[in-house]
């Protein structure tokens, strides 16, 4: 959800991603790399490697499980663990001590991370490996303009996500002055789906399988504010209106006074790909007023990206 950048995270938002970092290791990416080689949208079902779905795929000839094991290494750091010891590393990703050393190493020679005696971390080269995929998907370069008008005539935060799992992954976003949010947001930013407007916007497009499958791996849901639904029954009735109505309104149940709104981004077969979101306070915009006035711009900003993303589709639409 959009908002201006600040310098705090709330306690909250901490330690439930925290907890959700604790649980990462490689296992996690070695399912999810695999999974995503055999072109599934599943990022990995809960239990050991040899879990339902990526097994075989896992353990076959084609996986290479020594670069799942790098990008494991890589996105062990973060904001909370810029830079860590060996040891760190290893805990954290669950490698063995050996294995973490000589990949670190390696990602140190190859300049993708540095290393002061003590202490790894990566380096600006890193981000190479983000912007390739922006660069690929190209939302960026072609949704830019869209948002920017969008938010002249709104005046509030705009951003596009896409679905990474159990979260979303911000890859645009064109911000106001206004704080409306005290986490700092960016590109690259991940937040819970089921908590969010853009996360429920792309959950609703999902088969129901899978669907299952995301919201008992993000189990417990994490309660971030009075507001937050956390009874799987409940996120899924909501979800399911969603899937009906073709858009999602999620009312402070990120942060306190935070309220949002999102419509799917769709490519030519009408699946959506990423979504597109508004993010006020809610005291400027009662619920109404969003759904009146707001709601429609958002679908013809959408509209407009998703047919220059798929030219076709608005040829015969």
């Amino acid at each position: 959800m959009p908002g201006p950048d600040s310098l705090s995270r709330p306690a909250r938002l901490r330690r439930a991603a925290a907890a959700k970092d604790r649980t990462r290791g490689v296992d996690r990416i070695i399912r999810r790399s695999a999974t995503r080689a055999a072109g599934a949208k599943q990022d990995g079902s809960s239990g050991s490697e040899r879990g339902s779905g990526g097994s075989e795929r896992g353990n076959g000839s084609d996986f290479v499980r020594a670069l799942a094991k790098g990008l494991a290494v890589i996105e062990a750091f973060d904001a909370r663990s810029p830079s860590m010891t060996l040891s760190e590393v290893a805990k954290k990703t669950g490698l063995s001590r050996g294995t973490a050393r000589r990949l670190l190493l390696t990602l140190v020679d190859l300049g993708y991370a540095g290393f002061d005696g003590k202490h790894f971390g990566l380096q600006p080269r890193a981000l190479n490996l983000g912007f390739a995929y922006l660069h690929s998907q190209n939302l960026w370069q072609l949704g830019q303009p869209y948002m920017v008008q969008l938010v002249e005539r709104v005046h509030e935060s705009c951003s596009i996500a896409v679905l990474d799992g159990s979260e979303i992954a911000y890859v645009a976003r064109v911000p106001t002055s206004v704080r409306i949010m005290s986490i700092n947001l960016g590109i690259g930013t991940r937040l819970p789906a089921f908590a969010t407007s853009m996360g429920r916007v792309l959950l609703a497009g999902l088969p129901m399988e899978e669907l299952d499958r995301l919201l008992e791996q993000a189990s417990p849901l994490a309660k971030y504010t009075p507001k937050t639904l956390i009874e799987p029954t409940a996120v899924l009735r909501e979800i399911d209106v969603v899937r009906k109505q073709g858009w999602a309104l999620v009312d402070q149940e990120l942060e306190m006074g935070l309220r949002s709104i999102a419509v799917p981004i769709v490519d030519a077969s009408g699946r959506a790909i990423a979504a597109l979101n508004i993010g006020t306070h809610a005291s400027r915009w009662p619920i109404q007023k969003l759904t009146q006035e707001v709601l429609p711009l958002l679908k013809q900003t959408a509209a407009s990206i998703s047919g220059l993303l798929a030219p076709e589709r608005k040829k015969t639409g």
